[in-house]
Parts: structure tokens; C-alpha cells; sequence
């Protein structure tokens, strides 16, 4: 995979951690507080993503390949169920969990559709250095986009547009 499809799909893959972290930063919490979001986010979104990849490759070599094209299909379709929970989530307020176990829950469930893609994207690479350095390369632009987001918090609460569409930026 080129340099610039892995960006786009770690920008894809990082929208929402980003969604969620600026649900949370929309709270006023702490830059302490923030922390343990961000780590779990980059953590998982590289693990999962790892994860994917060995399953992928496991499951293409032993059972059966898995053509591009339904693997397109399974992206778009867990992108539509992100944005069928945002719909649902409509006018619930935002509830902050601020105890340890809430980063991680956190972390895992934006980090699901990254053993997606890793296992329909990443899979076909010929060497564990090559899967390792994209996983890695996943976390961390999520750990960027999941920092900026907390950062730019604070002028985004002025803006109800934005503190309204956040939920669907994942979608």
C-alpha cells in the first residue's frame, strides 16, 4: 500500500476517535483527564488494526480470499451503522464517565473498525515489518488527530454547528 492510500486510511480510521474526542473535550475536563483518552485511542487503533492485519492474511491464505470488493462493502456498512448511532443518540445528553475503565471501553469501541480495515487492507503485505510499520503508522495519526481534537476543544465550544454535527464526523 502507498504512503498516501496508508494516510487516508488512517485519517479515515482516526475521524472517530476525533469525533469522540471532541465529544469528551466538550466537557470541560482536565488536560490530565484527556491523556489516558489519548493513548487508548492511538493504542487500540494500532492494535486492532495489527490484529486485523494477522487475521486477515490467516484467513486469505488458509481459508478463503476475501476480494476488495467486499471489503468495501463491510467499510461502508460499518460506516452506516456509525452514523445510525449518532441519529439514535440524537438529543441524549453527553454523560462523561471519569473513571479509568471509561478510556479504555472508549478506546476499543472507536478502534473496531480498524481490525476491519486491517483485515481487509493490510493483510496482503509480505513482511511483518511491513504490517508493524502500518499499524504503528495507524496509531499514531490517530494519536495526532485525537490530541488536535482535544486542543481545538476549546474554540469549538463557541460553535454550536460543530458541538452539534460531532457524533457523525466517525460516520
Amino acid at each position: 500500500m502507498s504512503f498516501y492510500a496508508l494516510t487516508r486510511v488512517a485519517l479515515a480510521l482516526s475521524l472517530d476517535a476525533f469525533g469522540v474526542a471532541i465529544s469528551l473535550g466538550l466537557c470541560n475536563i482536565r488536560f490530565k483527564e484527556k491523556l489516558p483518552y489519548i493513548f487508548s485511542f492511538a493504542f487500540f487503533q494500532f492494535a486492532f488494526a495489527l490484529a486485523g492485519a494477522y487475521a486477515g492474511f490467516l484467513f486469505n491464505t488458509y481459508i478463503v480470499s476475501v476480494p476488495k470488493i467486499i471489503g468495501g462493502i463491510i467499510i461502508a456498512l460499518v460506516g452506516i451503522f456509525m452514523l445510525k448511532e449518532g441519529f439514535q443518540s440524537e438529543g441524549e445528553e453527553n454523560k462523561f464517565i471519569k473513571s479509568k475503565s471509561a478510556s479504555l471501553i472508549l478506546g476499543i469501541s472507536v478502534s473496531i473498525d480498524a481490525m476491519v480495515v486491517g483485515f481487509i487492507m493490510l493483510n496482503d503485505m509480505k513482511s511483518n515489518i511491513m504490517i508493524l510499520k502500518d499499524s504503528l503508522y495507524i496509531g499514531f495519526v490517530t494519536f495526532i488527530m485525537t490530541t488536535f481534537a482535544f486542543l481545538i476543544c476549546r474554540y469549538l465550544k463557541k460553535t454550536k454547528l460543530i458541538t452539534s454535527y460531532a457524533d457523525y464526523i466517525g460516520g
